[in-house]
């Protein structure tokens, strides 16, 4: 059991945690909640050790291995699935070990361990979650510093899932994935079967893979039972009849003390009064709702409204060398008033289409029509990085508003989001949540016809999330959005494009369709995902860059077969020891045990291997 007792946390002079407790049973599944700042991420460091507690305890199981997500993306030359393996720190020596171990016994010991830990699986493992956060076999064998950051921060989150841990912390872990990778995750997260504690602000997720919610608030944890559905229906009762506590014992106090005032001079009433008073001073306040508004988001009405379709393609192609398209054959329309979600996984060219619907790409064949006038407003979150962080909000607006007068500037200011002070604050020491707000602002600052918004909900609590909601809901023009988060997606889109093959199709179905449709696909065979995924590179590829991973496979199936081998040979070898089985039955058993195990294994390997070769054979032609 995770048991927080009575516990504070400072950070900075800033009091965090105020003398709270809570209970973590085995096995919990826990979303942890709360507003951006309230320190979610800081209990977390508390609980890892990272930082002190100022008063109370926190105690863990001696043997519980606590697992989180690092800060710092990997980087290096070895490849993806050799990095998630690395995690597995028990695995990893245990393996190493039994290459160099010549004791009987110790070699018992190691392979029942190996046995019990399902270690000659692992390589399967590891490449099922890569797969299920989206990269590919080919991608697998690939040197983990050829990714981009983001694409390194899911080989973290890869390790660390793969690892196992009795206590898994995962902050945020959506932030760098896709729908699909998102959906993957919140099954696996729902069938996870140690104790984890998520922070996330994705309602679907907290939903569909946790069954209690913890909420940190004004400094106190408390645990609900059930999804984040059930807690806001349970915190929303509670803080009413806290309300009503908090207005009775108002009014118990008020008269209290007027009788006090009345009577405090009558020697005949002094005792009376001198017990009210003590009766005043016995009373401890309740802690009346706090109502922590969420700022509104709205965006500007178009200045004209335009006469539909205010795009439409034809036929078109599109992408960044004219004999490699990433997209093709993409026809389609948007009128005025169009709520489209795209889906598709990352790397299927979600962003190019995007660009393309944006002007930012032009095509390669194929006919653009656009309304005469159409304006777009696009936001991404790469966009953060085009701020000048030594700039205000004020500034950032004045030089879109030109010679306007301050009063002018400083009510867009607050239009946006940032009214009185909190405009003259500099970009660099705005939140996460704060700068996302401020490019939303920019982005729609000219009244666009049409809002493109790129994964818009990073670093936006649930509360700032449904706020954007409404203001999608509320615009009069267009809107294209690509999120991982489903609650946005389901109270906005009417219409699904799938952007996946090279090309872009519309969907009939809805999210629930789309969810069991990744999920059904993740459960395939991996070269048949491989294959479905890669279709559109299939006739551009040499053939010889075709078989690599094939290669590859048959190579590592090849090496583990040999491992596995050199380890039967000892264990043969510890077996053929005269008198092992009377002078010692239990050591017998152990190695028996393991030969078993190692057996298994090698079967498994010789099955990949057999299959690797086969299908490098006929793609060989």
């Amino acid at each position: 059991m995770l048991s927080l007792t009575d516990i504070s946390v400072r950070i900075a002079g800033r009091l965090l945690i105020d003398h709270s407790s809570v209970q973590i049973t085995p096995g919990a599944r826990v979303g942890f909640v709360g507003r951006n700042g309230v320190g979610k991420s800081t209990l977390f460091a508390a609980i890892r050790g990272d930082i002190p507690t100022e008063s109370g305890t926190i105690a863990l199981p001696p043997r519980w291995r606590i697992g989180s997500l690092a800060q710092e993306a990997p980087d290096g030359p070895e490849s993806l699935i050799e990095v998630v393996l690395k995690a597995d720190v028990e695995r990893a020596a245990l393996l190493h070990e039994a290459d160099t171990a010549h004791d009987p016994h110790r070699i018992a010991e190691i392979q029942t361990r190996l046995v019990d830990i399902d270690a000659h699986s692992a390589p399967a493992r590891a490449a099922s979650i890569l797969s299920g956060l989206g990269f590919s076999a080919a991608d697998q064998t690939r040197p983990c510093q050829e990714f981009s950051g983001g694409w390194r921060m899911r080989v973290a989150l890869a390790a660390t899932l793969f690892a196992a841990p009795d206590l898994l912390l995962l902050d945020e872990p959506t932030n760098y994935l896709d729908l699909e990778g998102t959906l993957w995750l919140e099954d696996h997260l729902a069938h996870y079967p140690r104790t984890v504690i998520v922070i996330s602000h994705d309602r679907d997720l907290l939903d569909t893979s946790v069954e209690q919610i913890l909420h940190l608030d004004r400094g106190k944890l408390t645990l609900y039972k059930g999804t984040y559905s059930a807690f806001e229906e349970q915190r929303a009762t509670r803080e009413m009849l806290d309300a009503k506590h908090a207005r009775r014992q108002a009014d118990e106090r008020k008269r209290l003390q007027a009788f006090v005032d009345r009577f405090k001079a009558k020697a005949s009433k002094a005792r009376q009064a001198q017990s009210r008073v003590k009766m005043l001073e016995r009373m401890k306040p309740v802690t009346a709702l706090v109502t922590q508004d969420v700022h509104e988001i709205s965006f500007p009405a178009p200045e004209r409204m335009l006469s539909p379709p205010i795009i439409a393609l034809d036929d078109v192609a599109v992408g960044y060398e004219p004999d490699k398209p990433v997209l093709r054959r993409v026809t389609l329309r948007i009128d005025t008033d169009d709520r489209i979600a795209l889906l598709g996984a990352n790397g299927n060219g979600k962003s190019t289409l995007v660009k393309l619907i944006a002007g930012r790409l032009a095509p390669f064949s194929g006919h653009v029509t656009r309304a005469d006038k159409l304006s777009v407003g696009y936001f991404a979150q790469h966009q953060v990085d085009e701020l000048n962080p030594e700039g205000s909000t004020y500034d950032h607006i004045r030089r879109l508003m030109g010679d306007a007068p301050e009063a002018k500037i400083r009510a867009r200011a607050g239009a946006v989001g940032f009214s009185g002070k909190a405009a003259d604050t500099l970009v660099k020491n705005l939140s996460g949540g704060e700068k996302a707000r401020l490019l939303l602002g920019l982005a729609t600052f000219h009244s666009p016809n049409m809002i493109i918004l790129d994964e818009p909900t990073n670093h936006l609590d649930i509360d700032s999330r449904a706020a954007l909601a409404e203001a999608i809901n509320d615009f009069e023009g267009a809107v294209i959005m690509v999120s991982h988060d489903r609650y946005l997606i389901e109270a906005c889109a009417d219409r699904l494009w799938v952007v996946a093959n090279g090309t872009v199709a519309a969907y009939d179905g809805d999210l629930d369709d789309y969810r069991r449709l990744v999920l059904s696909a993740e459960r395939k065979p991996a070269e048949a995902r491989e294959r479905s995924s890669d279709e559109r590179e299939k006739s551009q590829r040499p053939r010889g860059e075709k078989r690599i991973p094939l290669k590859q496979k048959v190579a590592n199936a090849e090496a583990e077969i040999a491992r596995i081998g050199a380890i039967i040979e000892k264990i043969d070898a510890a077996l053929a020891l005269p008198d092992i089985f009377t002078r010692d039955p239990k050591q017998a058993a152990q190695l028996a045990k393991a030969r078993t195990g190692a057996a298994e294994a090698l079967q498994r390997a010789e099955e990949e291997w057999l299959e690797a070769s086969a299908l490098l054979e006929q793609a060989a032609g």
